[in-house]
């Protein structure tokens, strides 16, 4: 629920369509190298990637040399994009930078969140610990992505979130729910941020969620690790 007075960014009027699509098959990508879907070395062919996204192969070419600037893949002469290497390191730079601001938007959502957004996380809460008690792990990680983008909404701070957003790019949204004891910690953690939201604690929940965060990507880092 938005609480800001400040409007989303929205797209310029007249934004082509197929930029929009780029974006989709850019984080579409990104999201499978971060989460080792596609390792070092793999050859990416723009074809296979338009057949699994529905879309025409132009936006998935704009896709790749978006990720070749942001250092996902290489280009090299006659051969197409190759996944570049990426290290534990690389994965716990995101993470990091992404608890730095995660920590500060749930602070300053601490000391703004009103009785009904309080109501909604409550609510989001208790999906994720019934569907942990009944092993459905991913409903879980579908209930886990809104509730932190309630708490970054109610910190009413557009630009922060802007950057979150940004940030956000560099670590996937799912897949969480396949890393071993995600599912139970971030339950776990969950709580506890609710609870200092509730209290209206700025610091108990800058330190809890920024803590969340970090476990979060350890968590990812040492699955990756453990896949090469």
């Amino acid at each position: 629920m938005e609480t800001s007075a400040v409007p989303e960014p929205r797209p310029a009027p007249g934004r082509p369509r197929r930029r929009q699509l780029s974006e989709e098959a850019a984080d579409h990508l990104r999201e499978l190298i971060m989460s080792g879907g596609l390792t070092e070395g793999e050859f990416l062919r723009p074809e296979r990637f338009a057949d699994e996204l529905g879309i025409s192969v132009t936006p998935v070419r704009e896709a790749l040399l978006e990720l070749r600037a942001e250092g996902f893949v290489q280009q090299e002469p006659r051969r197409g994009f190759v996944v570049l290497p990426l290290t534990r390191q690389d994965v716990l730079d995101a993470f990091l930078v992404q608890a730095q601001l995660a920590g500060e938007l749930a602070a300053r959502a601490a000391e703004r969140m009103g009785d009904a957004e309080l109501a909604e996380l409550r609510e989001l809460q208790d999906r994720m610990r019934t569907a942990l008690a009944e092993g459905r792990h991913s409903e879980v990680e579908d209930s886990s992505f809104p509730f932190h983008r309630l708490i970054n909404h109610a910190a009413q701070s557009p630009k922060l979130r802007w950057f979150m957003r940004t940030v956000g790019a560099y670590a996937p949204r799912r897949f969480f729910a396949a890393v071993p004891d995600w599912v139970s910690q971030s339950v776990r953690e969950h709580e506890d941020i609710l609870a200092a939201l509730a209290a209206g604690d700025a610091e108990a929940a800058r330190r809890l969620m920024h803590a969340h965060i970090q476990h979060s990507g350890d968590l990812i880092a040492d699955h990756l690790t453990a896949q090469h």
